[in-house]
């Protein structure tokens, strides 16, 4: 009987194997973990530098706001002779009697006067912006870049070099010392017409428009039932650019008004305040007519602010 006796090569192939080299050991540098959506953390120095520069600018605005609420409250004689900064004689509603008795009542006038001027020229002013930013957005014509630039170039032109031909044209055709001296050239923005165009090429999709010419609508009903709606909450900065304007506007009324009834707050409260060396009880009324005049644009800003926090960023991101 014959024994086989096991070949320890075979037995163990794997001692005949080229050994391994040891490999060294590498270190990997560590990666930041990443949250999906977290900011990276801004520094302390930055941070604090940012509400420092932020609270002198606050500062820096409202200190003359503050200044013209502690005046308005003085009586005439308490102007020079107590601090500018703070209270004394609280005087504030009898100073608001003697504003609107003064000259029968000719604050009050002049206070509509203004929002019919900036009232009805912004609502007119801001249509006018939308159909023109949304022609120029959506339709394709020959020209229609050359077209814009012009508009956009009439953003460079300031409106008191406007003021003069203005009048000169307005005077031939006898609308000089009218209302519509001050209202028609407040209606006309071309600032207004380039931020409906950047608005209505972000907030208007070109299929929407196509669903709706598929159904039949025409060019007009698609705009104001669709297009118009849609630009709503950007319409609003228009709006509140055109408002502010307007109520501000100054050059504009001293060159074409020379009634007094017709005059807005601006106007007025400068005739009074070039009287004040004549008529030193004036300077009270100055005051405190510039107090009244600031309310209707703060309750404005205050109650069309969720729509204009929306319109500043249409168009913004594509």
């Amino acid at each position: 009987m014959t024994t086989t006796t096991p070949n320890p090569q075979q037995s163990t192939p794997s001692s005949t194997a080229p050994k391994a080299k040891p490999q060294r050991w590498q270190t990997i540098p560590r990666q930041q973990k990443v949250t999906p959506g977290r900011v990276p953390k801004e520094s302390t120095v930055s941070r604090v530098a940012s509400m420092g520069l932020m609270i002198i600018l606050a500062v820096y605005f409202l200190l003359p706001m503050y200044w013209l609420v502690v005046a308005a409250t003085k009586p005439q004689g308490d102007l020079a002779s107590t601090s500018g900064l703070w209270f004394s004689n609280f005087n504030l509603f009898q100073n608001l009697g003697t504003l609107f008795a003064r000259q029968d009542g000719i604050f009050l006038q002049w206070a509509l006067n203004s929002l019919l001027y900036a009232g009805g020229g912004a609502l007119v002013g801001t249509l006018i912006s939308a159909m023109t930013g949304y022609a120029l957005a959506k339709f394709s014509f020959r020209g229609r870049e050359g077209l814009f630039g012009i508009i956009l170039g009439g953003v460079l032109v300031p409106t008191t070099a406007l003021a003069l031909p203005l009048f000169l044209l307005f005077s031939q055709v006898g609308l000089v010392n009218t209302y519509w001296a001050v209202f028609l050239p407040s209606i006309v923005s071309p600032f207004g017409v380039y931020l409906a165009r950047i608005f209505t090429a972000g907030a208007v999709p070109d299929e929407i428009l196509e669903s709706a010419r598929i159904d039949g609508a025409g060019e007009f009903r698609i705009f104001f039932q669709v297009a118009f709606r849609l630009m709503v909450p950007s319409l609003v900065t228009v709006f509140l650019f055109q408002f502010v304007g307007i109520w501000n506007n100054f050059f504009l009324p001293i060159v074409m008004l020379q009634n007094d009834r017709l005059y807005p707050i601006t106007l007025g409260l400068f005739n009074w305040n070039a009287s004040t060396a004549r008529v030193p009880a004036l300077q009270e009324s100055v005051i405190t007519g510039s107090l009244v005049s600031i309310i209707p644009l703060i309750i404005i800003f205050i109650s069309l602010q969720r729509f204009w926090k929306t319109g500043l960023a249409s168009g913004a991101v594509k």
